[in-house]
């Protein structure tokens, strides 16, 4: 019987008995005298992982909620210390798995990505590395924690990044600048302390990459990620994609924003303001926008709307903004109860609403995957598909957002379109950034900075800091989280955003079909490769030349 999430009781999962499980069913796997006992022993060791993936996540999800928990801050170091022996084990079994003769047959009913994740996983897994794979994890939940902790005092109010970043969207320009110059200011404070965490990182991935025999660690994360139906070749004909035609269309969009701010120069603590009165915010406490999002979830659909039941009966939320919380949002997913979890810091702002839909769009498909799919590890599929899953939910929603927004619900679903646009430019920057930062070996801070703003001035060349030294030098970069904790994945929400955009234009002209079309995306999970689940999606290649131009056509954006 599941309980509410925070009645859930933890029980530390025991990494030695897991261990032994493994074994066993590897013996017993090896041994089998016939296909079911070889069935048994797969469907053992299927169960074993769940649980203990349930448990990393249960432990992981509270460690997020307070960064300055101690238990569960010891419980993440414990986990971080056992899985490279877990996956030692298991990849003893993968290699039984691989070369016996009942392999056929299980992927009759478990899938050939099985096999294939089995062959990476052996590819990737070796004991060289057990060591450097616990200090990267040390390392970035020491990001988290640094992270989480500046505040600064704003007209009376102790306010961190989210606040400041709320500050920045108000309609007096001197406050807006008021608060760019504090959270300037607490990422300077703490900018020595992420570029040594980031310069250790920057040499553990390296030599992980090493020891493995890839030739540089690119290499390596794109097999990690399972980006076995593209290449880094491809990626940057993407990122070519962003600057013939998604630059120049925000650069107009930016100066269309100037035009209606009313000011001569759009500084970096003007973009955010999308309109002179004031940007649309919710409307409502955090439990009435959940309340107002279960309404808008039943009316778009049967199954959304059983979804959210599941979400809310389950309190399977944590949204509000507070001290010492890890910062950005995200949606994980409890295997064994078959319930995912959506974490944001609500700061009340429209993003508040943007990040509530986004997750739920991770977690709806990982609710319908989940109860479709014969392998739960495979209930999110790779990162540039599962974002399209979560981007594509935005769109679908946008028809409801008088709920949250009431008369301002025109203003927010066109904000709400230019600010995705926008955002593709910044993600593909980053993307070249990091491919540039591990290709170059780009260890020394300073030159990290200068590499990032050489860049920002290719693919943001409508920022402008104002004369901030920090971030006019190239300090910016280190305010994107994933650079820390999952390097190469952040393209994969531009990626994904080209299919969400193409969902948006047949919303227009059949919103029932669309919807055909991204709920049999979602049903699928990661149990089918990449190019086949754009078929099942009836989606476009994204990586092929003219995809972008002609998605922005069909939208008359271009």
């Amino acid at each position: 019987m599941m309980e509410k999430f925070s009645e859930m009781k933890y029980v530390r999962p025991d990494g030695e008995a897991y261990i032994r499980t493994i074994q066993k069913e590897t013996k017993n796997f090896n041994e089998a005298a016939d296909f079911e006992g070889a069935h048994q022993a797969f469907v053992a060791i299927l169960n074993a992982n769940s649980h203990f993936n349930t448990t990393r996540v249960m432990a992981s999800i509270r460690n997020s909620q307070d960064t300055n928990d101690e238990f569960y801050r010891k419980e993440m170091e414990y986990i971080f210390e056992i899985e490279p022996q877990i996956d030692v084990e298991m990849k003893k079994f993968y290699e039984s798995y691989l070369k016996s003769s009942y392999r056929t047959e299980l992927e009759k009913e478990f899938g050939e990505v099985y096999s294939r994740q089995a062959e990476n996983k052996v590819r990737l897994t070796d004991p060289c590395n057990a060591d450097l794979q616990i200090q990267e994890n040390k390392l970035i939940q020491k990001y988290f924690q640094v992270a989480a902790a500046p505040v600064t005092d704003f007209h009376g109010e102790q306010l961190g990044f989210y606040g400041l970043l709320k500050m920045m969207e108000d309609t007096d320009r001197s406050i807006r600048k008021e608060a760019f110059e504090k959270w300037a200011e607490l990422y300077k404070a703490i900018s020595d302390e992420l570029d040594s965490l980031y310069t250790e990182l920057i040499g553990i991935r390296q030599q992980m990459a090493k020891n493995l025999g890839f030739n540089g660690y690119a290499e390596m994360m794109y097999q990690k990620m399972e980006r076995f139906e593209y290449t880094p070749e491809d990626v940057a004909i993407f990122r070519k994609q962003i600057r013939e035609h998604i630059v120049p269309l925000c650069q107009k969009l930016y100066e269309e924003q100037k035009e209606r701010l009313g000011i001569e120069e759009l500084k970096y603590y003007d973009e955010s303001l999308t309109y002179p009165d004031g940007n649309a915010v919710p409307e409502g406490t955090e439990e009435e926008l959940l309340e107002k999002a279960r309404t808008m979830y039943h009316e778009l659909s049967k199954e959304t709307g059983e979804f959210f039941d599941f979400m809310m009966e389950y309190c399977l939320f944590d949204l509000e903004g507070r001290q010492g919380k890890q910062q950005g949002g995200y949606c994980d997913f409890m295997e064994e109860y078959k319930a995912p979890f959506i974490f944001a810091n609500f700061n009340g702002t429209n993003a508040d609403v943007n990040v509530l839909t986004h997750e739920a769009g991770h977690a709806f498909e990982a609710y319908t995957a989940s109860r479709n799919i014969p392998v739960l590890s495979q209930t999110f599929s790779t990162a540039e598909i599962s974002e399209i899953h979560s981007m594509a939910m935005e769109y679908f929603t946008l028809p409801w957002m008088h709920l949250f927004f009431g008369e301002n619900a025109e203003k927010q679903k066109k904000a709400y379109l230019w600010d995705s646009l926008e955002a593709m430019p910044y993600m593909a920057c980053v993307d070249e950034f990091q491919h540039r930062v591990y290709a170059e070996n780009l260890t020394d801070a300073m030159e990290r900075r200068k590499v990032w703003h050489e860049l920002e001035k290719i693919y943001l060349p409508w920022r402008d800091y104002d004369g901030n030294e920090f971030l006019g030098q190239g300090g910016f970069w280190m305010q994107k989280q994933h650079l820390f904790m999952c390097p190469f994945y952040y393209i994969d929400y531009a990626v994904s955003r080209v299919g969400a955009l193409e969902y948006y234009g047949k919303m227009q002209e059949d919103l029932e079909s669309a919807w055909k079309d991204y709920y049999a995306l979602c049903r699928q999970g990661g149990s089918k490769g990449y190019h086949e689940l754009l078929r099942i999606g009836n989606l476009s290649d994204p990586f092929k030349e003219g995809t972008i131009y002609n998605v922005l056509k069909k939208l008359n954006l271009i």
